[in-house]
């Protein structure tokens, strides 16, 4: 049973400082200022009678009781989410706000079409939407911002992750180019293009989404183009087509991204790869799969999925499986 003096909105605050290890992020996650977040942390603190943090270097880490205090308060409002959940759904019937997070290449394919599906059985849902980047989504989840995570699997580290994962779209990395810039046959761009387009190809986009997978990608540029430059770091998949599309540099995304229902691939063109596919999937809290409306929506995102085409993608180019076979020798050997 909680002390007298603790309130869910402090342990809500302790978890999201918890999760993100600094007032700042905390502070944005739940649009709360500082000295709120520091003010409700100190009375929680003199309510337990003990301390849950060590604040060193803008840094706030758990003490041993934190980290035990964690443990139970994530529970207790596990519980206060699945209450009000039922609460909700027995008051209102098919009503309700359904928040979802994640990266805007995912959201812009997949959710109109799962909230068209919905409408026809549940219409008075609202939806509130935040497009972010994985890691941030998965902070929303962690702090009960959003009930819904849109990421790709392999974005976060997957001992980080402790919800339910509902599998829904796949689709391959490829190569986009400026439609201009032909490499069907291009063994060497070095060799066969001219400066003007060996500048083109050796100007690499890359995004800068802190994971490992950001890595694994920066080390394909190396192993494909050894002599490319980075010309741009960004956080949105549209921003770096949209630098292909004016013919400043090239970069490696997944198909989905490349297509958006109304420019389509104009002035892009997509040349496949040896990266693995993309596997999207649907981060839920254990409680939202068994009742409405988020069991219908989740269901909408699944029928939504299996309805996507990819857009039209060439043949590797030479110069791609050359890297790519010299690749798999190497691993062979080793």
């Amino acid at each position: 049973m909680l002390h007298a003096d603790i309130t869910f909105h402090q342990l809500r605050i302790f978890c999201a400082v918890a999760q993100a290890a600094t007032l700042t992020r905390a502070g944005k996650q739940l649009s709360l200022a500082q000295p709120t977040l520091s003010q409700q942390l100190a009375k929680l603190e003199r309510s337990i009678g003990a301390k849950l943090f060590d604040r060193t270097r803008n840094q706030m880490v758990l003490t041993e009781v934190g980290r035990f205090f964690l443990r139970q308060a994530q529970l207790i409002l596990d519980e206060v989410d699945q209450a009000q959940i039922g609460l909700g759904e027995f008051a209102a019937g098919l009503r309700g706000v359904i928040r979802l997070a994640g990266l805007n290449s995912i959201i812009r394919v997949l959710v109109p079409n799962a909230i068209a599906r919905l409408a026809e059985t549940h219409p008075d849902v609202e939806f509130d939407i935040h497009e972010t980047a994985p890691a941030e989504a998965l902070d929303l989840l962690y702090n009960r911002a959003v009930n819904i995570g849109l990421i790709a699997a392999n974005s976060v580290a997957q001992s980080s992750v402790s919800f339910k994962k509902i599998p829904l779209t796949e689709d391959p990395y490829v190569f986009a180019v400026p439609s201009g810039l032909r490499l069907a046959e291009v063994l060497d761009p070095d060799a066969s293009l001219s400066p003007a387009e060996r500048k083109i190809v050796n100007s690499c986009i890359q995004f800068n989404f802190g994971t490992q997978h950001t890595r694994r990608i920066a080390h394909w540029y190396q192993r494909v183009l050894p002599r490319h430059r980075l010309v741009t770091q960004c956080r949105s998949y549209e921003v770096a087509l949209g630098m292909v599309r004016a013919g400043l540099g090239v970069c490696l995304v997944p198909a989905l991204t490349a297509h958006d229902g109304h420019a389509g691939m104009a002035g892009i063109d997509l040349y496949a790869t040896d990266q693995p596919s993309r596997k999207t999937v649907a981060l839920v809290p254990a409680q939202y799969l068994r009742v409405e409306p988020y069991k219908a929506f989740l269901r909408a995102l699944q029928a939504a999925a299996g309805t996507v085409r990819l857009p039209h993608i060439l043949p590797p180019p030479p110069f791609i499986e050359l890297a790519a076979d010299s690749h798999q020798a190497d691993l062979t050997s080793a």
